[in-house]
């Protein structure tokens, strides 16, 4: 039996020990489907799909991936946002024995060159839209790329739009050459449905990689969580336990804006529904206008989302004259979710908003809000999670944990079934960042991420990663940014930092030591970065300046632009 202080707050009847189902991801939705058939599993843009048609579907799908050699230890890219070709090239894969290799749509070019090499992606799946395919194309010939296989929207909307939209929407898609090179989607679910299921060879799930997960980490460069079929599942029966007083499996609907190439999505939505046999709401993109409207019409009762997208809510003028009374609980989470936020969408929603804190190496789960408003306490990110321990370790003596208390900051670090396996072909920054838990006998993570606990066990971050800036819930990494900066011929130094932003909670500002006689504005420098980072990393803000502080050693020293950046941001709330 635990007597872990944190156990008090749980909801009633959650307890501390968990207990995870021994089976893939994959016999996991296999049960589902078996169990709620005919239950709508997808709405996506009107047109809604059962478990049973994703079953068959994903059959199919697992039969055309071992036609084109997807076996165990092949690495399998998805390019895509949020359709229900993720959805069955995800479970295709993972029953034909491959491993998903999640490719964010906001990569820019040299992101995705290096990743197909990185992760040893020789077939990836896209649709044929202006903003994915041309990039994707361009991989033929400069990676190991060997096929694309390419779908469209219009293959899962209901008619008439599916006769419309490639008419409609014919600026934003590209047209693809039909050659040995390209397989269109529905050419690679046009057979039977007969494929050999795969099964682990081994008894132990947290051996058996399912998911390679792009982060940039606990030290800002981009690389490849290992998360097992094992981790994984023990995240979704996290999520699961949290829930389960408050919700009635088979009937709820969630809101899935998310992207389901980011872990949050993927685990705490998409693969939380699969578990609890619940319908959603799919958003290929993140229209507000949609959404608002959705939540008047269609009633969904979870609304899983990013502090921007909870502001952007309480913003809008129409939400403000609809019944959104069917909302139950709200999540927050990928970055942190300021009070003012949380209150004015309660106010306005009557639903309940909670935040949590997780990492994509803890797939991603770590702690969590209880429900019950009662129990709240500001500045806190929850308590850990069911099977979850959370310890703070002292900076110094990384074997030390410390006991609770403001006055105690040390590093926080995550102890549990949801830890990954470790970071794909990256042994040492494996083992810098993971140790195993001398009682408990799971992966410990260290986050990197500063914090300290109080007596009951509530976890409360100082800071978070040393670099890391997380804009609108995203990752953006400070040194990609810097790296592309410095290609522009007038830079001779440039450090980026994340400052305060009124939407995106913080963005990438830009300082920068020019060299003798050069010149640049703010301007030259964002059309010198088109292509070489992400929309997400584009900075919001240059200042040129002499000389950028330094460490006494030389080195170029962040830590005094940010104390400068904060007194600024402290000054203009005064």
């Amino acid at each position: 039996m635990s007597n872990y202080a944190w156990e008090k707050s749980y909801p009633p009847g959650v307890k501390w020990e968990l207990d995870v189902p021994r089976m893939t991801i994959h016999q996991s939705f296999e049960e589902s489907c078996a169990k709620y058939g005919d239950r709508p599993f997808t709405d996506f843009l009107d047109k809604v799909m059962t478990f049973r048609d994703y079953k068959e579907a994903s059959d199919r799908a697992a039969a055309g991936f071992q036609k084109l050699g997807v076996k165990p230890g092949v690495n399998v890219g998805l390019y895509l946002p949020n359709t229900p070709h993720y959805i069955i090239a995800f479970f295709g894969v993972l029953k034909a024995g491959g491993r998903v290799v999640n490719y964010s749509p906001l990569d820019a070019a040299r992101e995705l060159e290096f990743k197909i090499g990185d992760s040893e992606t020789d077939i990836l799946v896209t649709l044929d839209v202006a903003a994915l395919y041309p990039k994707m194309a361009a991989m033929r010939g400069k990676t190991r790329l060997k096929k694309l296989i390419v779908g469209s929207i219009a293959d899962y909307l209901p008619w008439p739009k599916s006769w419309l939209y490639p008419i409609a929407k014919k600026k934003e898609l590209s047209a693809w050459p039909r050659d040995d090179w390209h397989m269109s989607f529905k050419d690679l679910l046009n057979n039977d449905g007969k494929y050999l299921a795969y099964k682990p060879s081994s008894d132990n799930l947290w051996d058996e990689v399912a998911l390679l997960q792009y982060t940039g980490g606990t030290t800002g460069l981009p690389k490849a969580a290992m998360l097992t079929h094992g981790c994984v599942m023990a995240a979704m029966s996290q999520g699961q336990a949290w829930t389960v007083p408050y919700t009635n499996p088979g009937t709820e609907k969630v809101v899935c804006v998310l992207p389901l190439f980011h872990i949050y999505a993927l685990s705490g939505i998409m693969l939380g529904a699969v578990r609890n046999g619940n319908q959603l709401i799919l958003y290929p993109r993140p229209d507000i206008d949609m959404i608002v409207n959705d939540l008047g019409k269609k009633k969904p009762t979870f609304l899983p989302g990013v502090p921007t997208l909870y502001t952007a809510i309480n913003k809008h003028p129409k939400a403000q004259g609809l019944d959104l009374s069917s909302l139950k609980i709200c999540m927050s989470g990928g970055a942190p979710l300021p009070v003012e936020v949380q209150q004015s969408f309660e106010k306005l929603t009557g639903a309940t908003l909670i935040e949590g804190y997780g990492l994509t190496e803890t797939s991603p789960t770590g702690a969590i809000c209880p429900v019950d408003k009662s129990v709240r306490r500001v500045g806190s990110c929850g308590v850990p999670m069911p099977g979850t321990v959370i310890e703070i370790r002292d900076m110094e003596d990384g074997d030390k944990v410390l006991p609770p208390g403001k006055e105690h900051v040390g590093e926080v670090c995550i102890i549990g079934p949801q830890v990954m396996k470790g970071y794909w072909k990256k042994q040492e920054e494996t083992d810098k960042v993971l140790f195993r838990h001398p009682s408990s006998n799971w992966m410990g993570l260290r986050t990197g991420d500063m914090g300290y606990m109080d007596e009951d066990g509530w976890l409360y971050l100082v800071d978070r990663s040393k670099d890391l800036i997380i804009s609108s819930g995203y990752n953006v990494y400070p040194r990609m940014i810097e790296e592309a900066v410095y290609e522009h011929p007038a830079v001779d130094e440039v450090i980026v930092i994340g400052i305060p932003d009124p939407y995106r909670q913080e963005a990438p500002k830009v300082f920068v030591k020019l060299k003798p006689g050069a010149s640049l504005t703010f301007e030259e420098l964002k059309k010198h970065l088109e292509g070489k980072i992400g929309k997400h990393e584009m900075p919001v803000a240059l200042e040129i300046r002499p000389e950028l502080p330094k460490t006494p050693v030389g080195k170029l020293s962040k830590k005094e632009l940010k104390e400068e950046e904060r007194a600024k941001a402290q000054s203009k709330a005064a």
